[in-house]
């Protein structure tokens, strides 16, 4: 877990912000910066703050920093939460079940609309600010595959892009959703990574998810 990194190490990072990098923040993922984009956590800090402390943060710790993820392409950096983003995860409960709503949601442009429940962020009220965030990695090569598959490009050229960051009271990986693995497994065509469903891991996020429910 790496802690509070040092604002000179984050200042180092910024000022050589101009060279090369080996996190830069996905398009995918600059809704979480758009307060307005309602995609939680929301981000309250500029893409290029982010990028620094997590390129500083990587720079820290290279050997150990990086932790694996659902697939060889996908890792995890674990950070303290600089950036003042909110819990986006609830336990479902007797009392909180009645707020729950659901309906047929897409990410991006071109992906299949799929069957997904959660807590209205106004219904929920006040949210703790989280310990952790959870900074989610794509390798370059299997953000150009996937790109492709949808007709889009990238422009950078960084070893890995942040596709999504979670913020999260814990300071490890929480299972994904049985949907989203469903979404993997349909293809890159679909939106989807191309990673077949895992059944024992499915039966885990089905176990978690069962009980908890994220907050947009």
């Amino acid at each position: 877990m790496l802690r509070g990194v040092g604002k000179k190490t984050i200042l180092r990072a910024m000022a050589a912000s101009s060279g090369e990098k080996m996190i830069t923040v996905d398009p995918f993922c600059l809704r979480q910066f758009d307060k307005a984009s309602g995609k939680g956590p929301f981000l309250d800090t500029t893409v290029e703050q982010f990028e620094a402390h997590v390129n500083a943060a990587f720079a820290a710790d290279p050997e150990n920093c990086l932790k694996p993820g659902y697939a060889p392409f996908c890792k995890h950096i674990f950070v303290d939460n600089f950036c003042r983003a909110t819990m986006t995860v609830r336990e479902i409960t007797p009392e909180t079940e009645g707020m729950l709503r659901s309906g047929y949601v897409t990410r991006q442009e071109g992906e299949l609309a799929v069957l997904s429940r959660w807590f209205p962020a106004e219904a929920v009220g006040a949210l703790a600010v989280a310990p952790y965030l959870d900074v989610i990695l794509y390798s370059r090569e299997q953000i150009r595959k996937e790109n492709e598959a949808m007709g889009k490009s990238t422009d950078s050229n960084a070893l890995w892009g942040v596709v999504s960051v979670k913020a999260q009271d814990v300071d490890y990986e929480l299972p994904m959703q049985p949907i989203t693995m469903m979404r993997n497994a349909l293809g890159k065509e679909e939106g989807g990574s191309g990673v077949p469903l895992d059944p024992a891991k499915y039966r885990e996020s089905v176990e978690y998810w069962s009980t908890h429910a994220p907050i947009q």
